[in-house]
């Protein structure tokens, strides 16, 4: 048995982050159930993303359970495995968030308490942005044809009806992943990273549970590596950062959870706490699909959009409820692809590495073919976002087994603003692709086509055709009450010496993308823990 002062479980966005600044004066051991970054170079380098998004070895196979108001679609829901989590094989968007985002978070994680943590991130971060392209202006003029306004920064807390380029984690040909800049490149910079000699990292280790004592209070962790059990002693904490789909699983897994549904499952309960794996939500997405006479020249999602969609929103005056991406189907259209096809086309019973790899091999001949990639090269996508959902499913076990998949049901579409929200997007998009800049590049609509028309058959085209945006939370939400899984310093209720830093604990998404809010998260989390106290007073 190994001791170490604490045990950071998840080499994500934010564990990556806690357990490099732990490090600082503290013995951490890092459990990451992928393998190193560096066995896979494509996510280390900035056009890999799409590369990373095929390779199994990287992207966790997950689906969820059939969602009754999206076509009864078992919905891909694949996240990072790998060194730097989705990190290190997402889009490389970095975006902050808008003030009122914040507002709906627990006092001491507002806006304007949480600035200069985001500009310590970045200082290390080095975030940028791409240039414009000429399609990428064409899109510009649309959007600001149907009432967007035009905004240099991103990040500066307002996201009511603007578009710009956003932040991208990026430097030159490489990804600047949380893994990259707070422990690879860790003592390129003085005072800059992890300090490697307190830090141990453990790749392909795939944790079983959280041990507890009598007291309630988590001494250590029990893993498998290599096709051997380990376990390793935490003197002071643990940290979960696994993910909103993985760190609400191990704390049942170890006892912590709904008291009927552990009991279920013969999981001896440690504390019962309802909230584990309660308030899952996502941002689902549908695309607007066009062809134009002009190739597409951009490579990169760079381009962002945030909109009040729904007036009849009960969100306060002003906040954004949709994102409107401009995807240029050249970058990764053949990947989506690849990834996405098979489980559309292949019945469940018979989903597997076999089947899943024979249409793949068959998408990658027909992208061969000088017609598709002709077609391919003058297609484009407004994908539009649901930023600010009101639905909410669960997350629960399927066995006592932790390699067996959580049931993962975002209940999409359970309120039905988000339903009516998503069939007003889908107007607003097709307008935007039929406008200014656009137009002139030749623009054509594709999906859903001019046969959809009413809003009967906009919302089946909706139902029919969503999926993630991979951006889930809230299975372990901080808040103030007492029923709240952890509170706002991130401490498991009802347990001692556990915390979780990850987008489980945002209680409400942002409308834009998660991955700076979960750096944020394992950032402060790590300085509470190195304060001793509360850093939020």
């Amino acid at each position: 048995m190994s001791v170490y002062d604490y045990i950071v479980i998840g080499g994500g966005s934010a564990g990556c982050i806690v357990a490099a600044e732990l490090s600082r004066d503290k013995r951490v051991l890092l459990l990451e159930g992928g393998p190193a970054a560096e066995e896979h170079p494509e996510t280390l380098t900035a056009d890999g993303y799409k590369y990373a998004f095929i390779n199994d070895s990287v992207m966790g196979e997950r689906f969820t359970v059939p969602q009754a108001r999206a076509a009864k679609h078992r919905i891909f829901a694949g996240t990072g495995m790998v060194m730097g989590g989705s990190g290190s094989v997402n889009g490389m968007v970095y975006t902050r968030g808008a003030r009122l985002d914040y507002a709906e978070w627990p006092e001491g994680w507002r806006w304007d308490e949480i600035q200069s943590d985001f500009s310590a991130i970045e200082k290390v971060l080095r975030p940028h942005r791409r240039p414009p392209t000429l399609w990428t202006e064409a899109c510009m003029s649309a959007a600001l044809a149907n009432g967007f306004s035009q905004k240099e920064d991103l990040n500066d807390g307002d996201l009511s009806n603007v578009i710009g380029y956003e932040w991208m984690s990026y430097d030159k040909e490489d990804r600047r992943s949380s893994y990259v800049a707070f422990i690879k490149d860790a003592g390129k910079q003085a005072g800059v990273g992890a300090n490697l000699e307190n830090l141990t990292i453990i790749t392909g280790a795939r944790v079983q549970r959280l041990v507890f004592d009598a007291d309630k209070r988590a001494t250590g962790v029990e893993y498998e590596h290599q096709g051997a059990k380990a376990l390793a002693q935490a003197k002071s904490e643990i940290v979960l950062c696994a993910g909103a789909l993985e760190s609400a699983k191990l704390l049942m897994l170890s006892g912590v959870g709904p008291a009927d549904h552990l009991r279920s499952l013969e999981i001896p309960v440690v504390a019962d706490r309802p909230s584990i794996g309660s308030g899952l939500h996502d941002h689902p997405n549908v695309p607007v699909f066009f062809k134009a006479k002009q190739n597409v020249d951009c490579y990169y999602p760079q381009l962002y959009s945030f909109f009040r969609t729904n007036p009849d929103s009960s969100l306060p005056a002003g906040q954004s409820d949709t994102c409107y991406v401009f995807w240029p189907a050249p970058s990764a259209m053949k990947q989506v692809t690849q990834r996405m096809l098979p489980s559309l086309v292949v019945p469940h019973a018979f989903y597997g590495p076999r089947s899943r790899g024979f249409v793949r091999s068959l998408v990658g001949a027909a992208f061969k073919i000088g017609m598709v990639q002709r077609f391919t090269a003058k297609l484009f996508g407004i994908i539009l976002i649901l930023g600010k959902p009101k639905s909410r499913g669960t997350l629960r076990l399927s066995s006592r087994d932790a390699a067996d998949q959580a049931l993962i049901d975002p209940a999409y579409y359970s309120d039905p603003e988000d339903l009516d929200t998503m069939v007003r997007g889908v107007r607003i998009a097709r307008q935007i692709g039929n406008s200014g800049g656009l137009r002139e590049w030749g623009a054509k609509e594709l999906m859903p086509g001019k046969r959809t028309r009413s809003d009967k058959a906009i919302t089946r085209y909706v139902r029919k055709n969503t999926i993630t945006t991979y951006h889930f939370a809230g299975t372990c939400a901080m808040g103030t009450r007492e029923e709240d899984a952890v509170d706002p310093q991130l401490r498991v209720r009802g347990v001692r010496g556990v915390r979780v830093a990850d987008a489980s604990a945002i209680p409400l998404t942002p409308v834009s993308a998660l991955n700076a809010p979960s750096m944020l998260i394992g950032y402060r989390c790590a300085q509470m823990m190195r304060a001793g106290s509360s850093i939020l007073g």
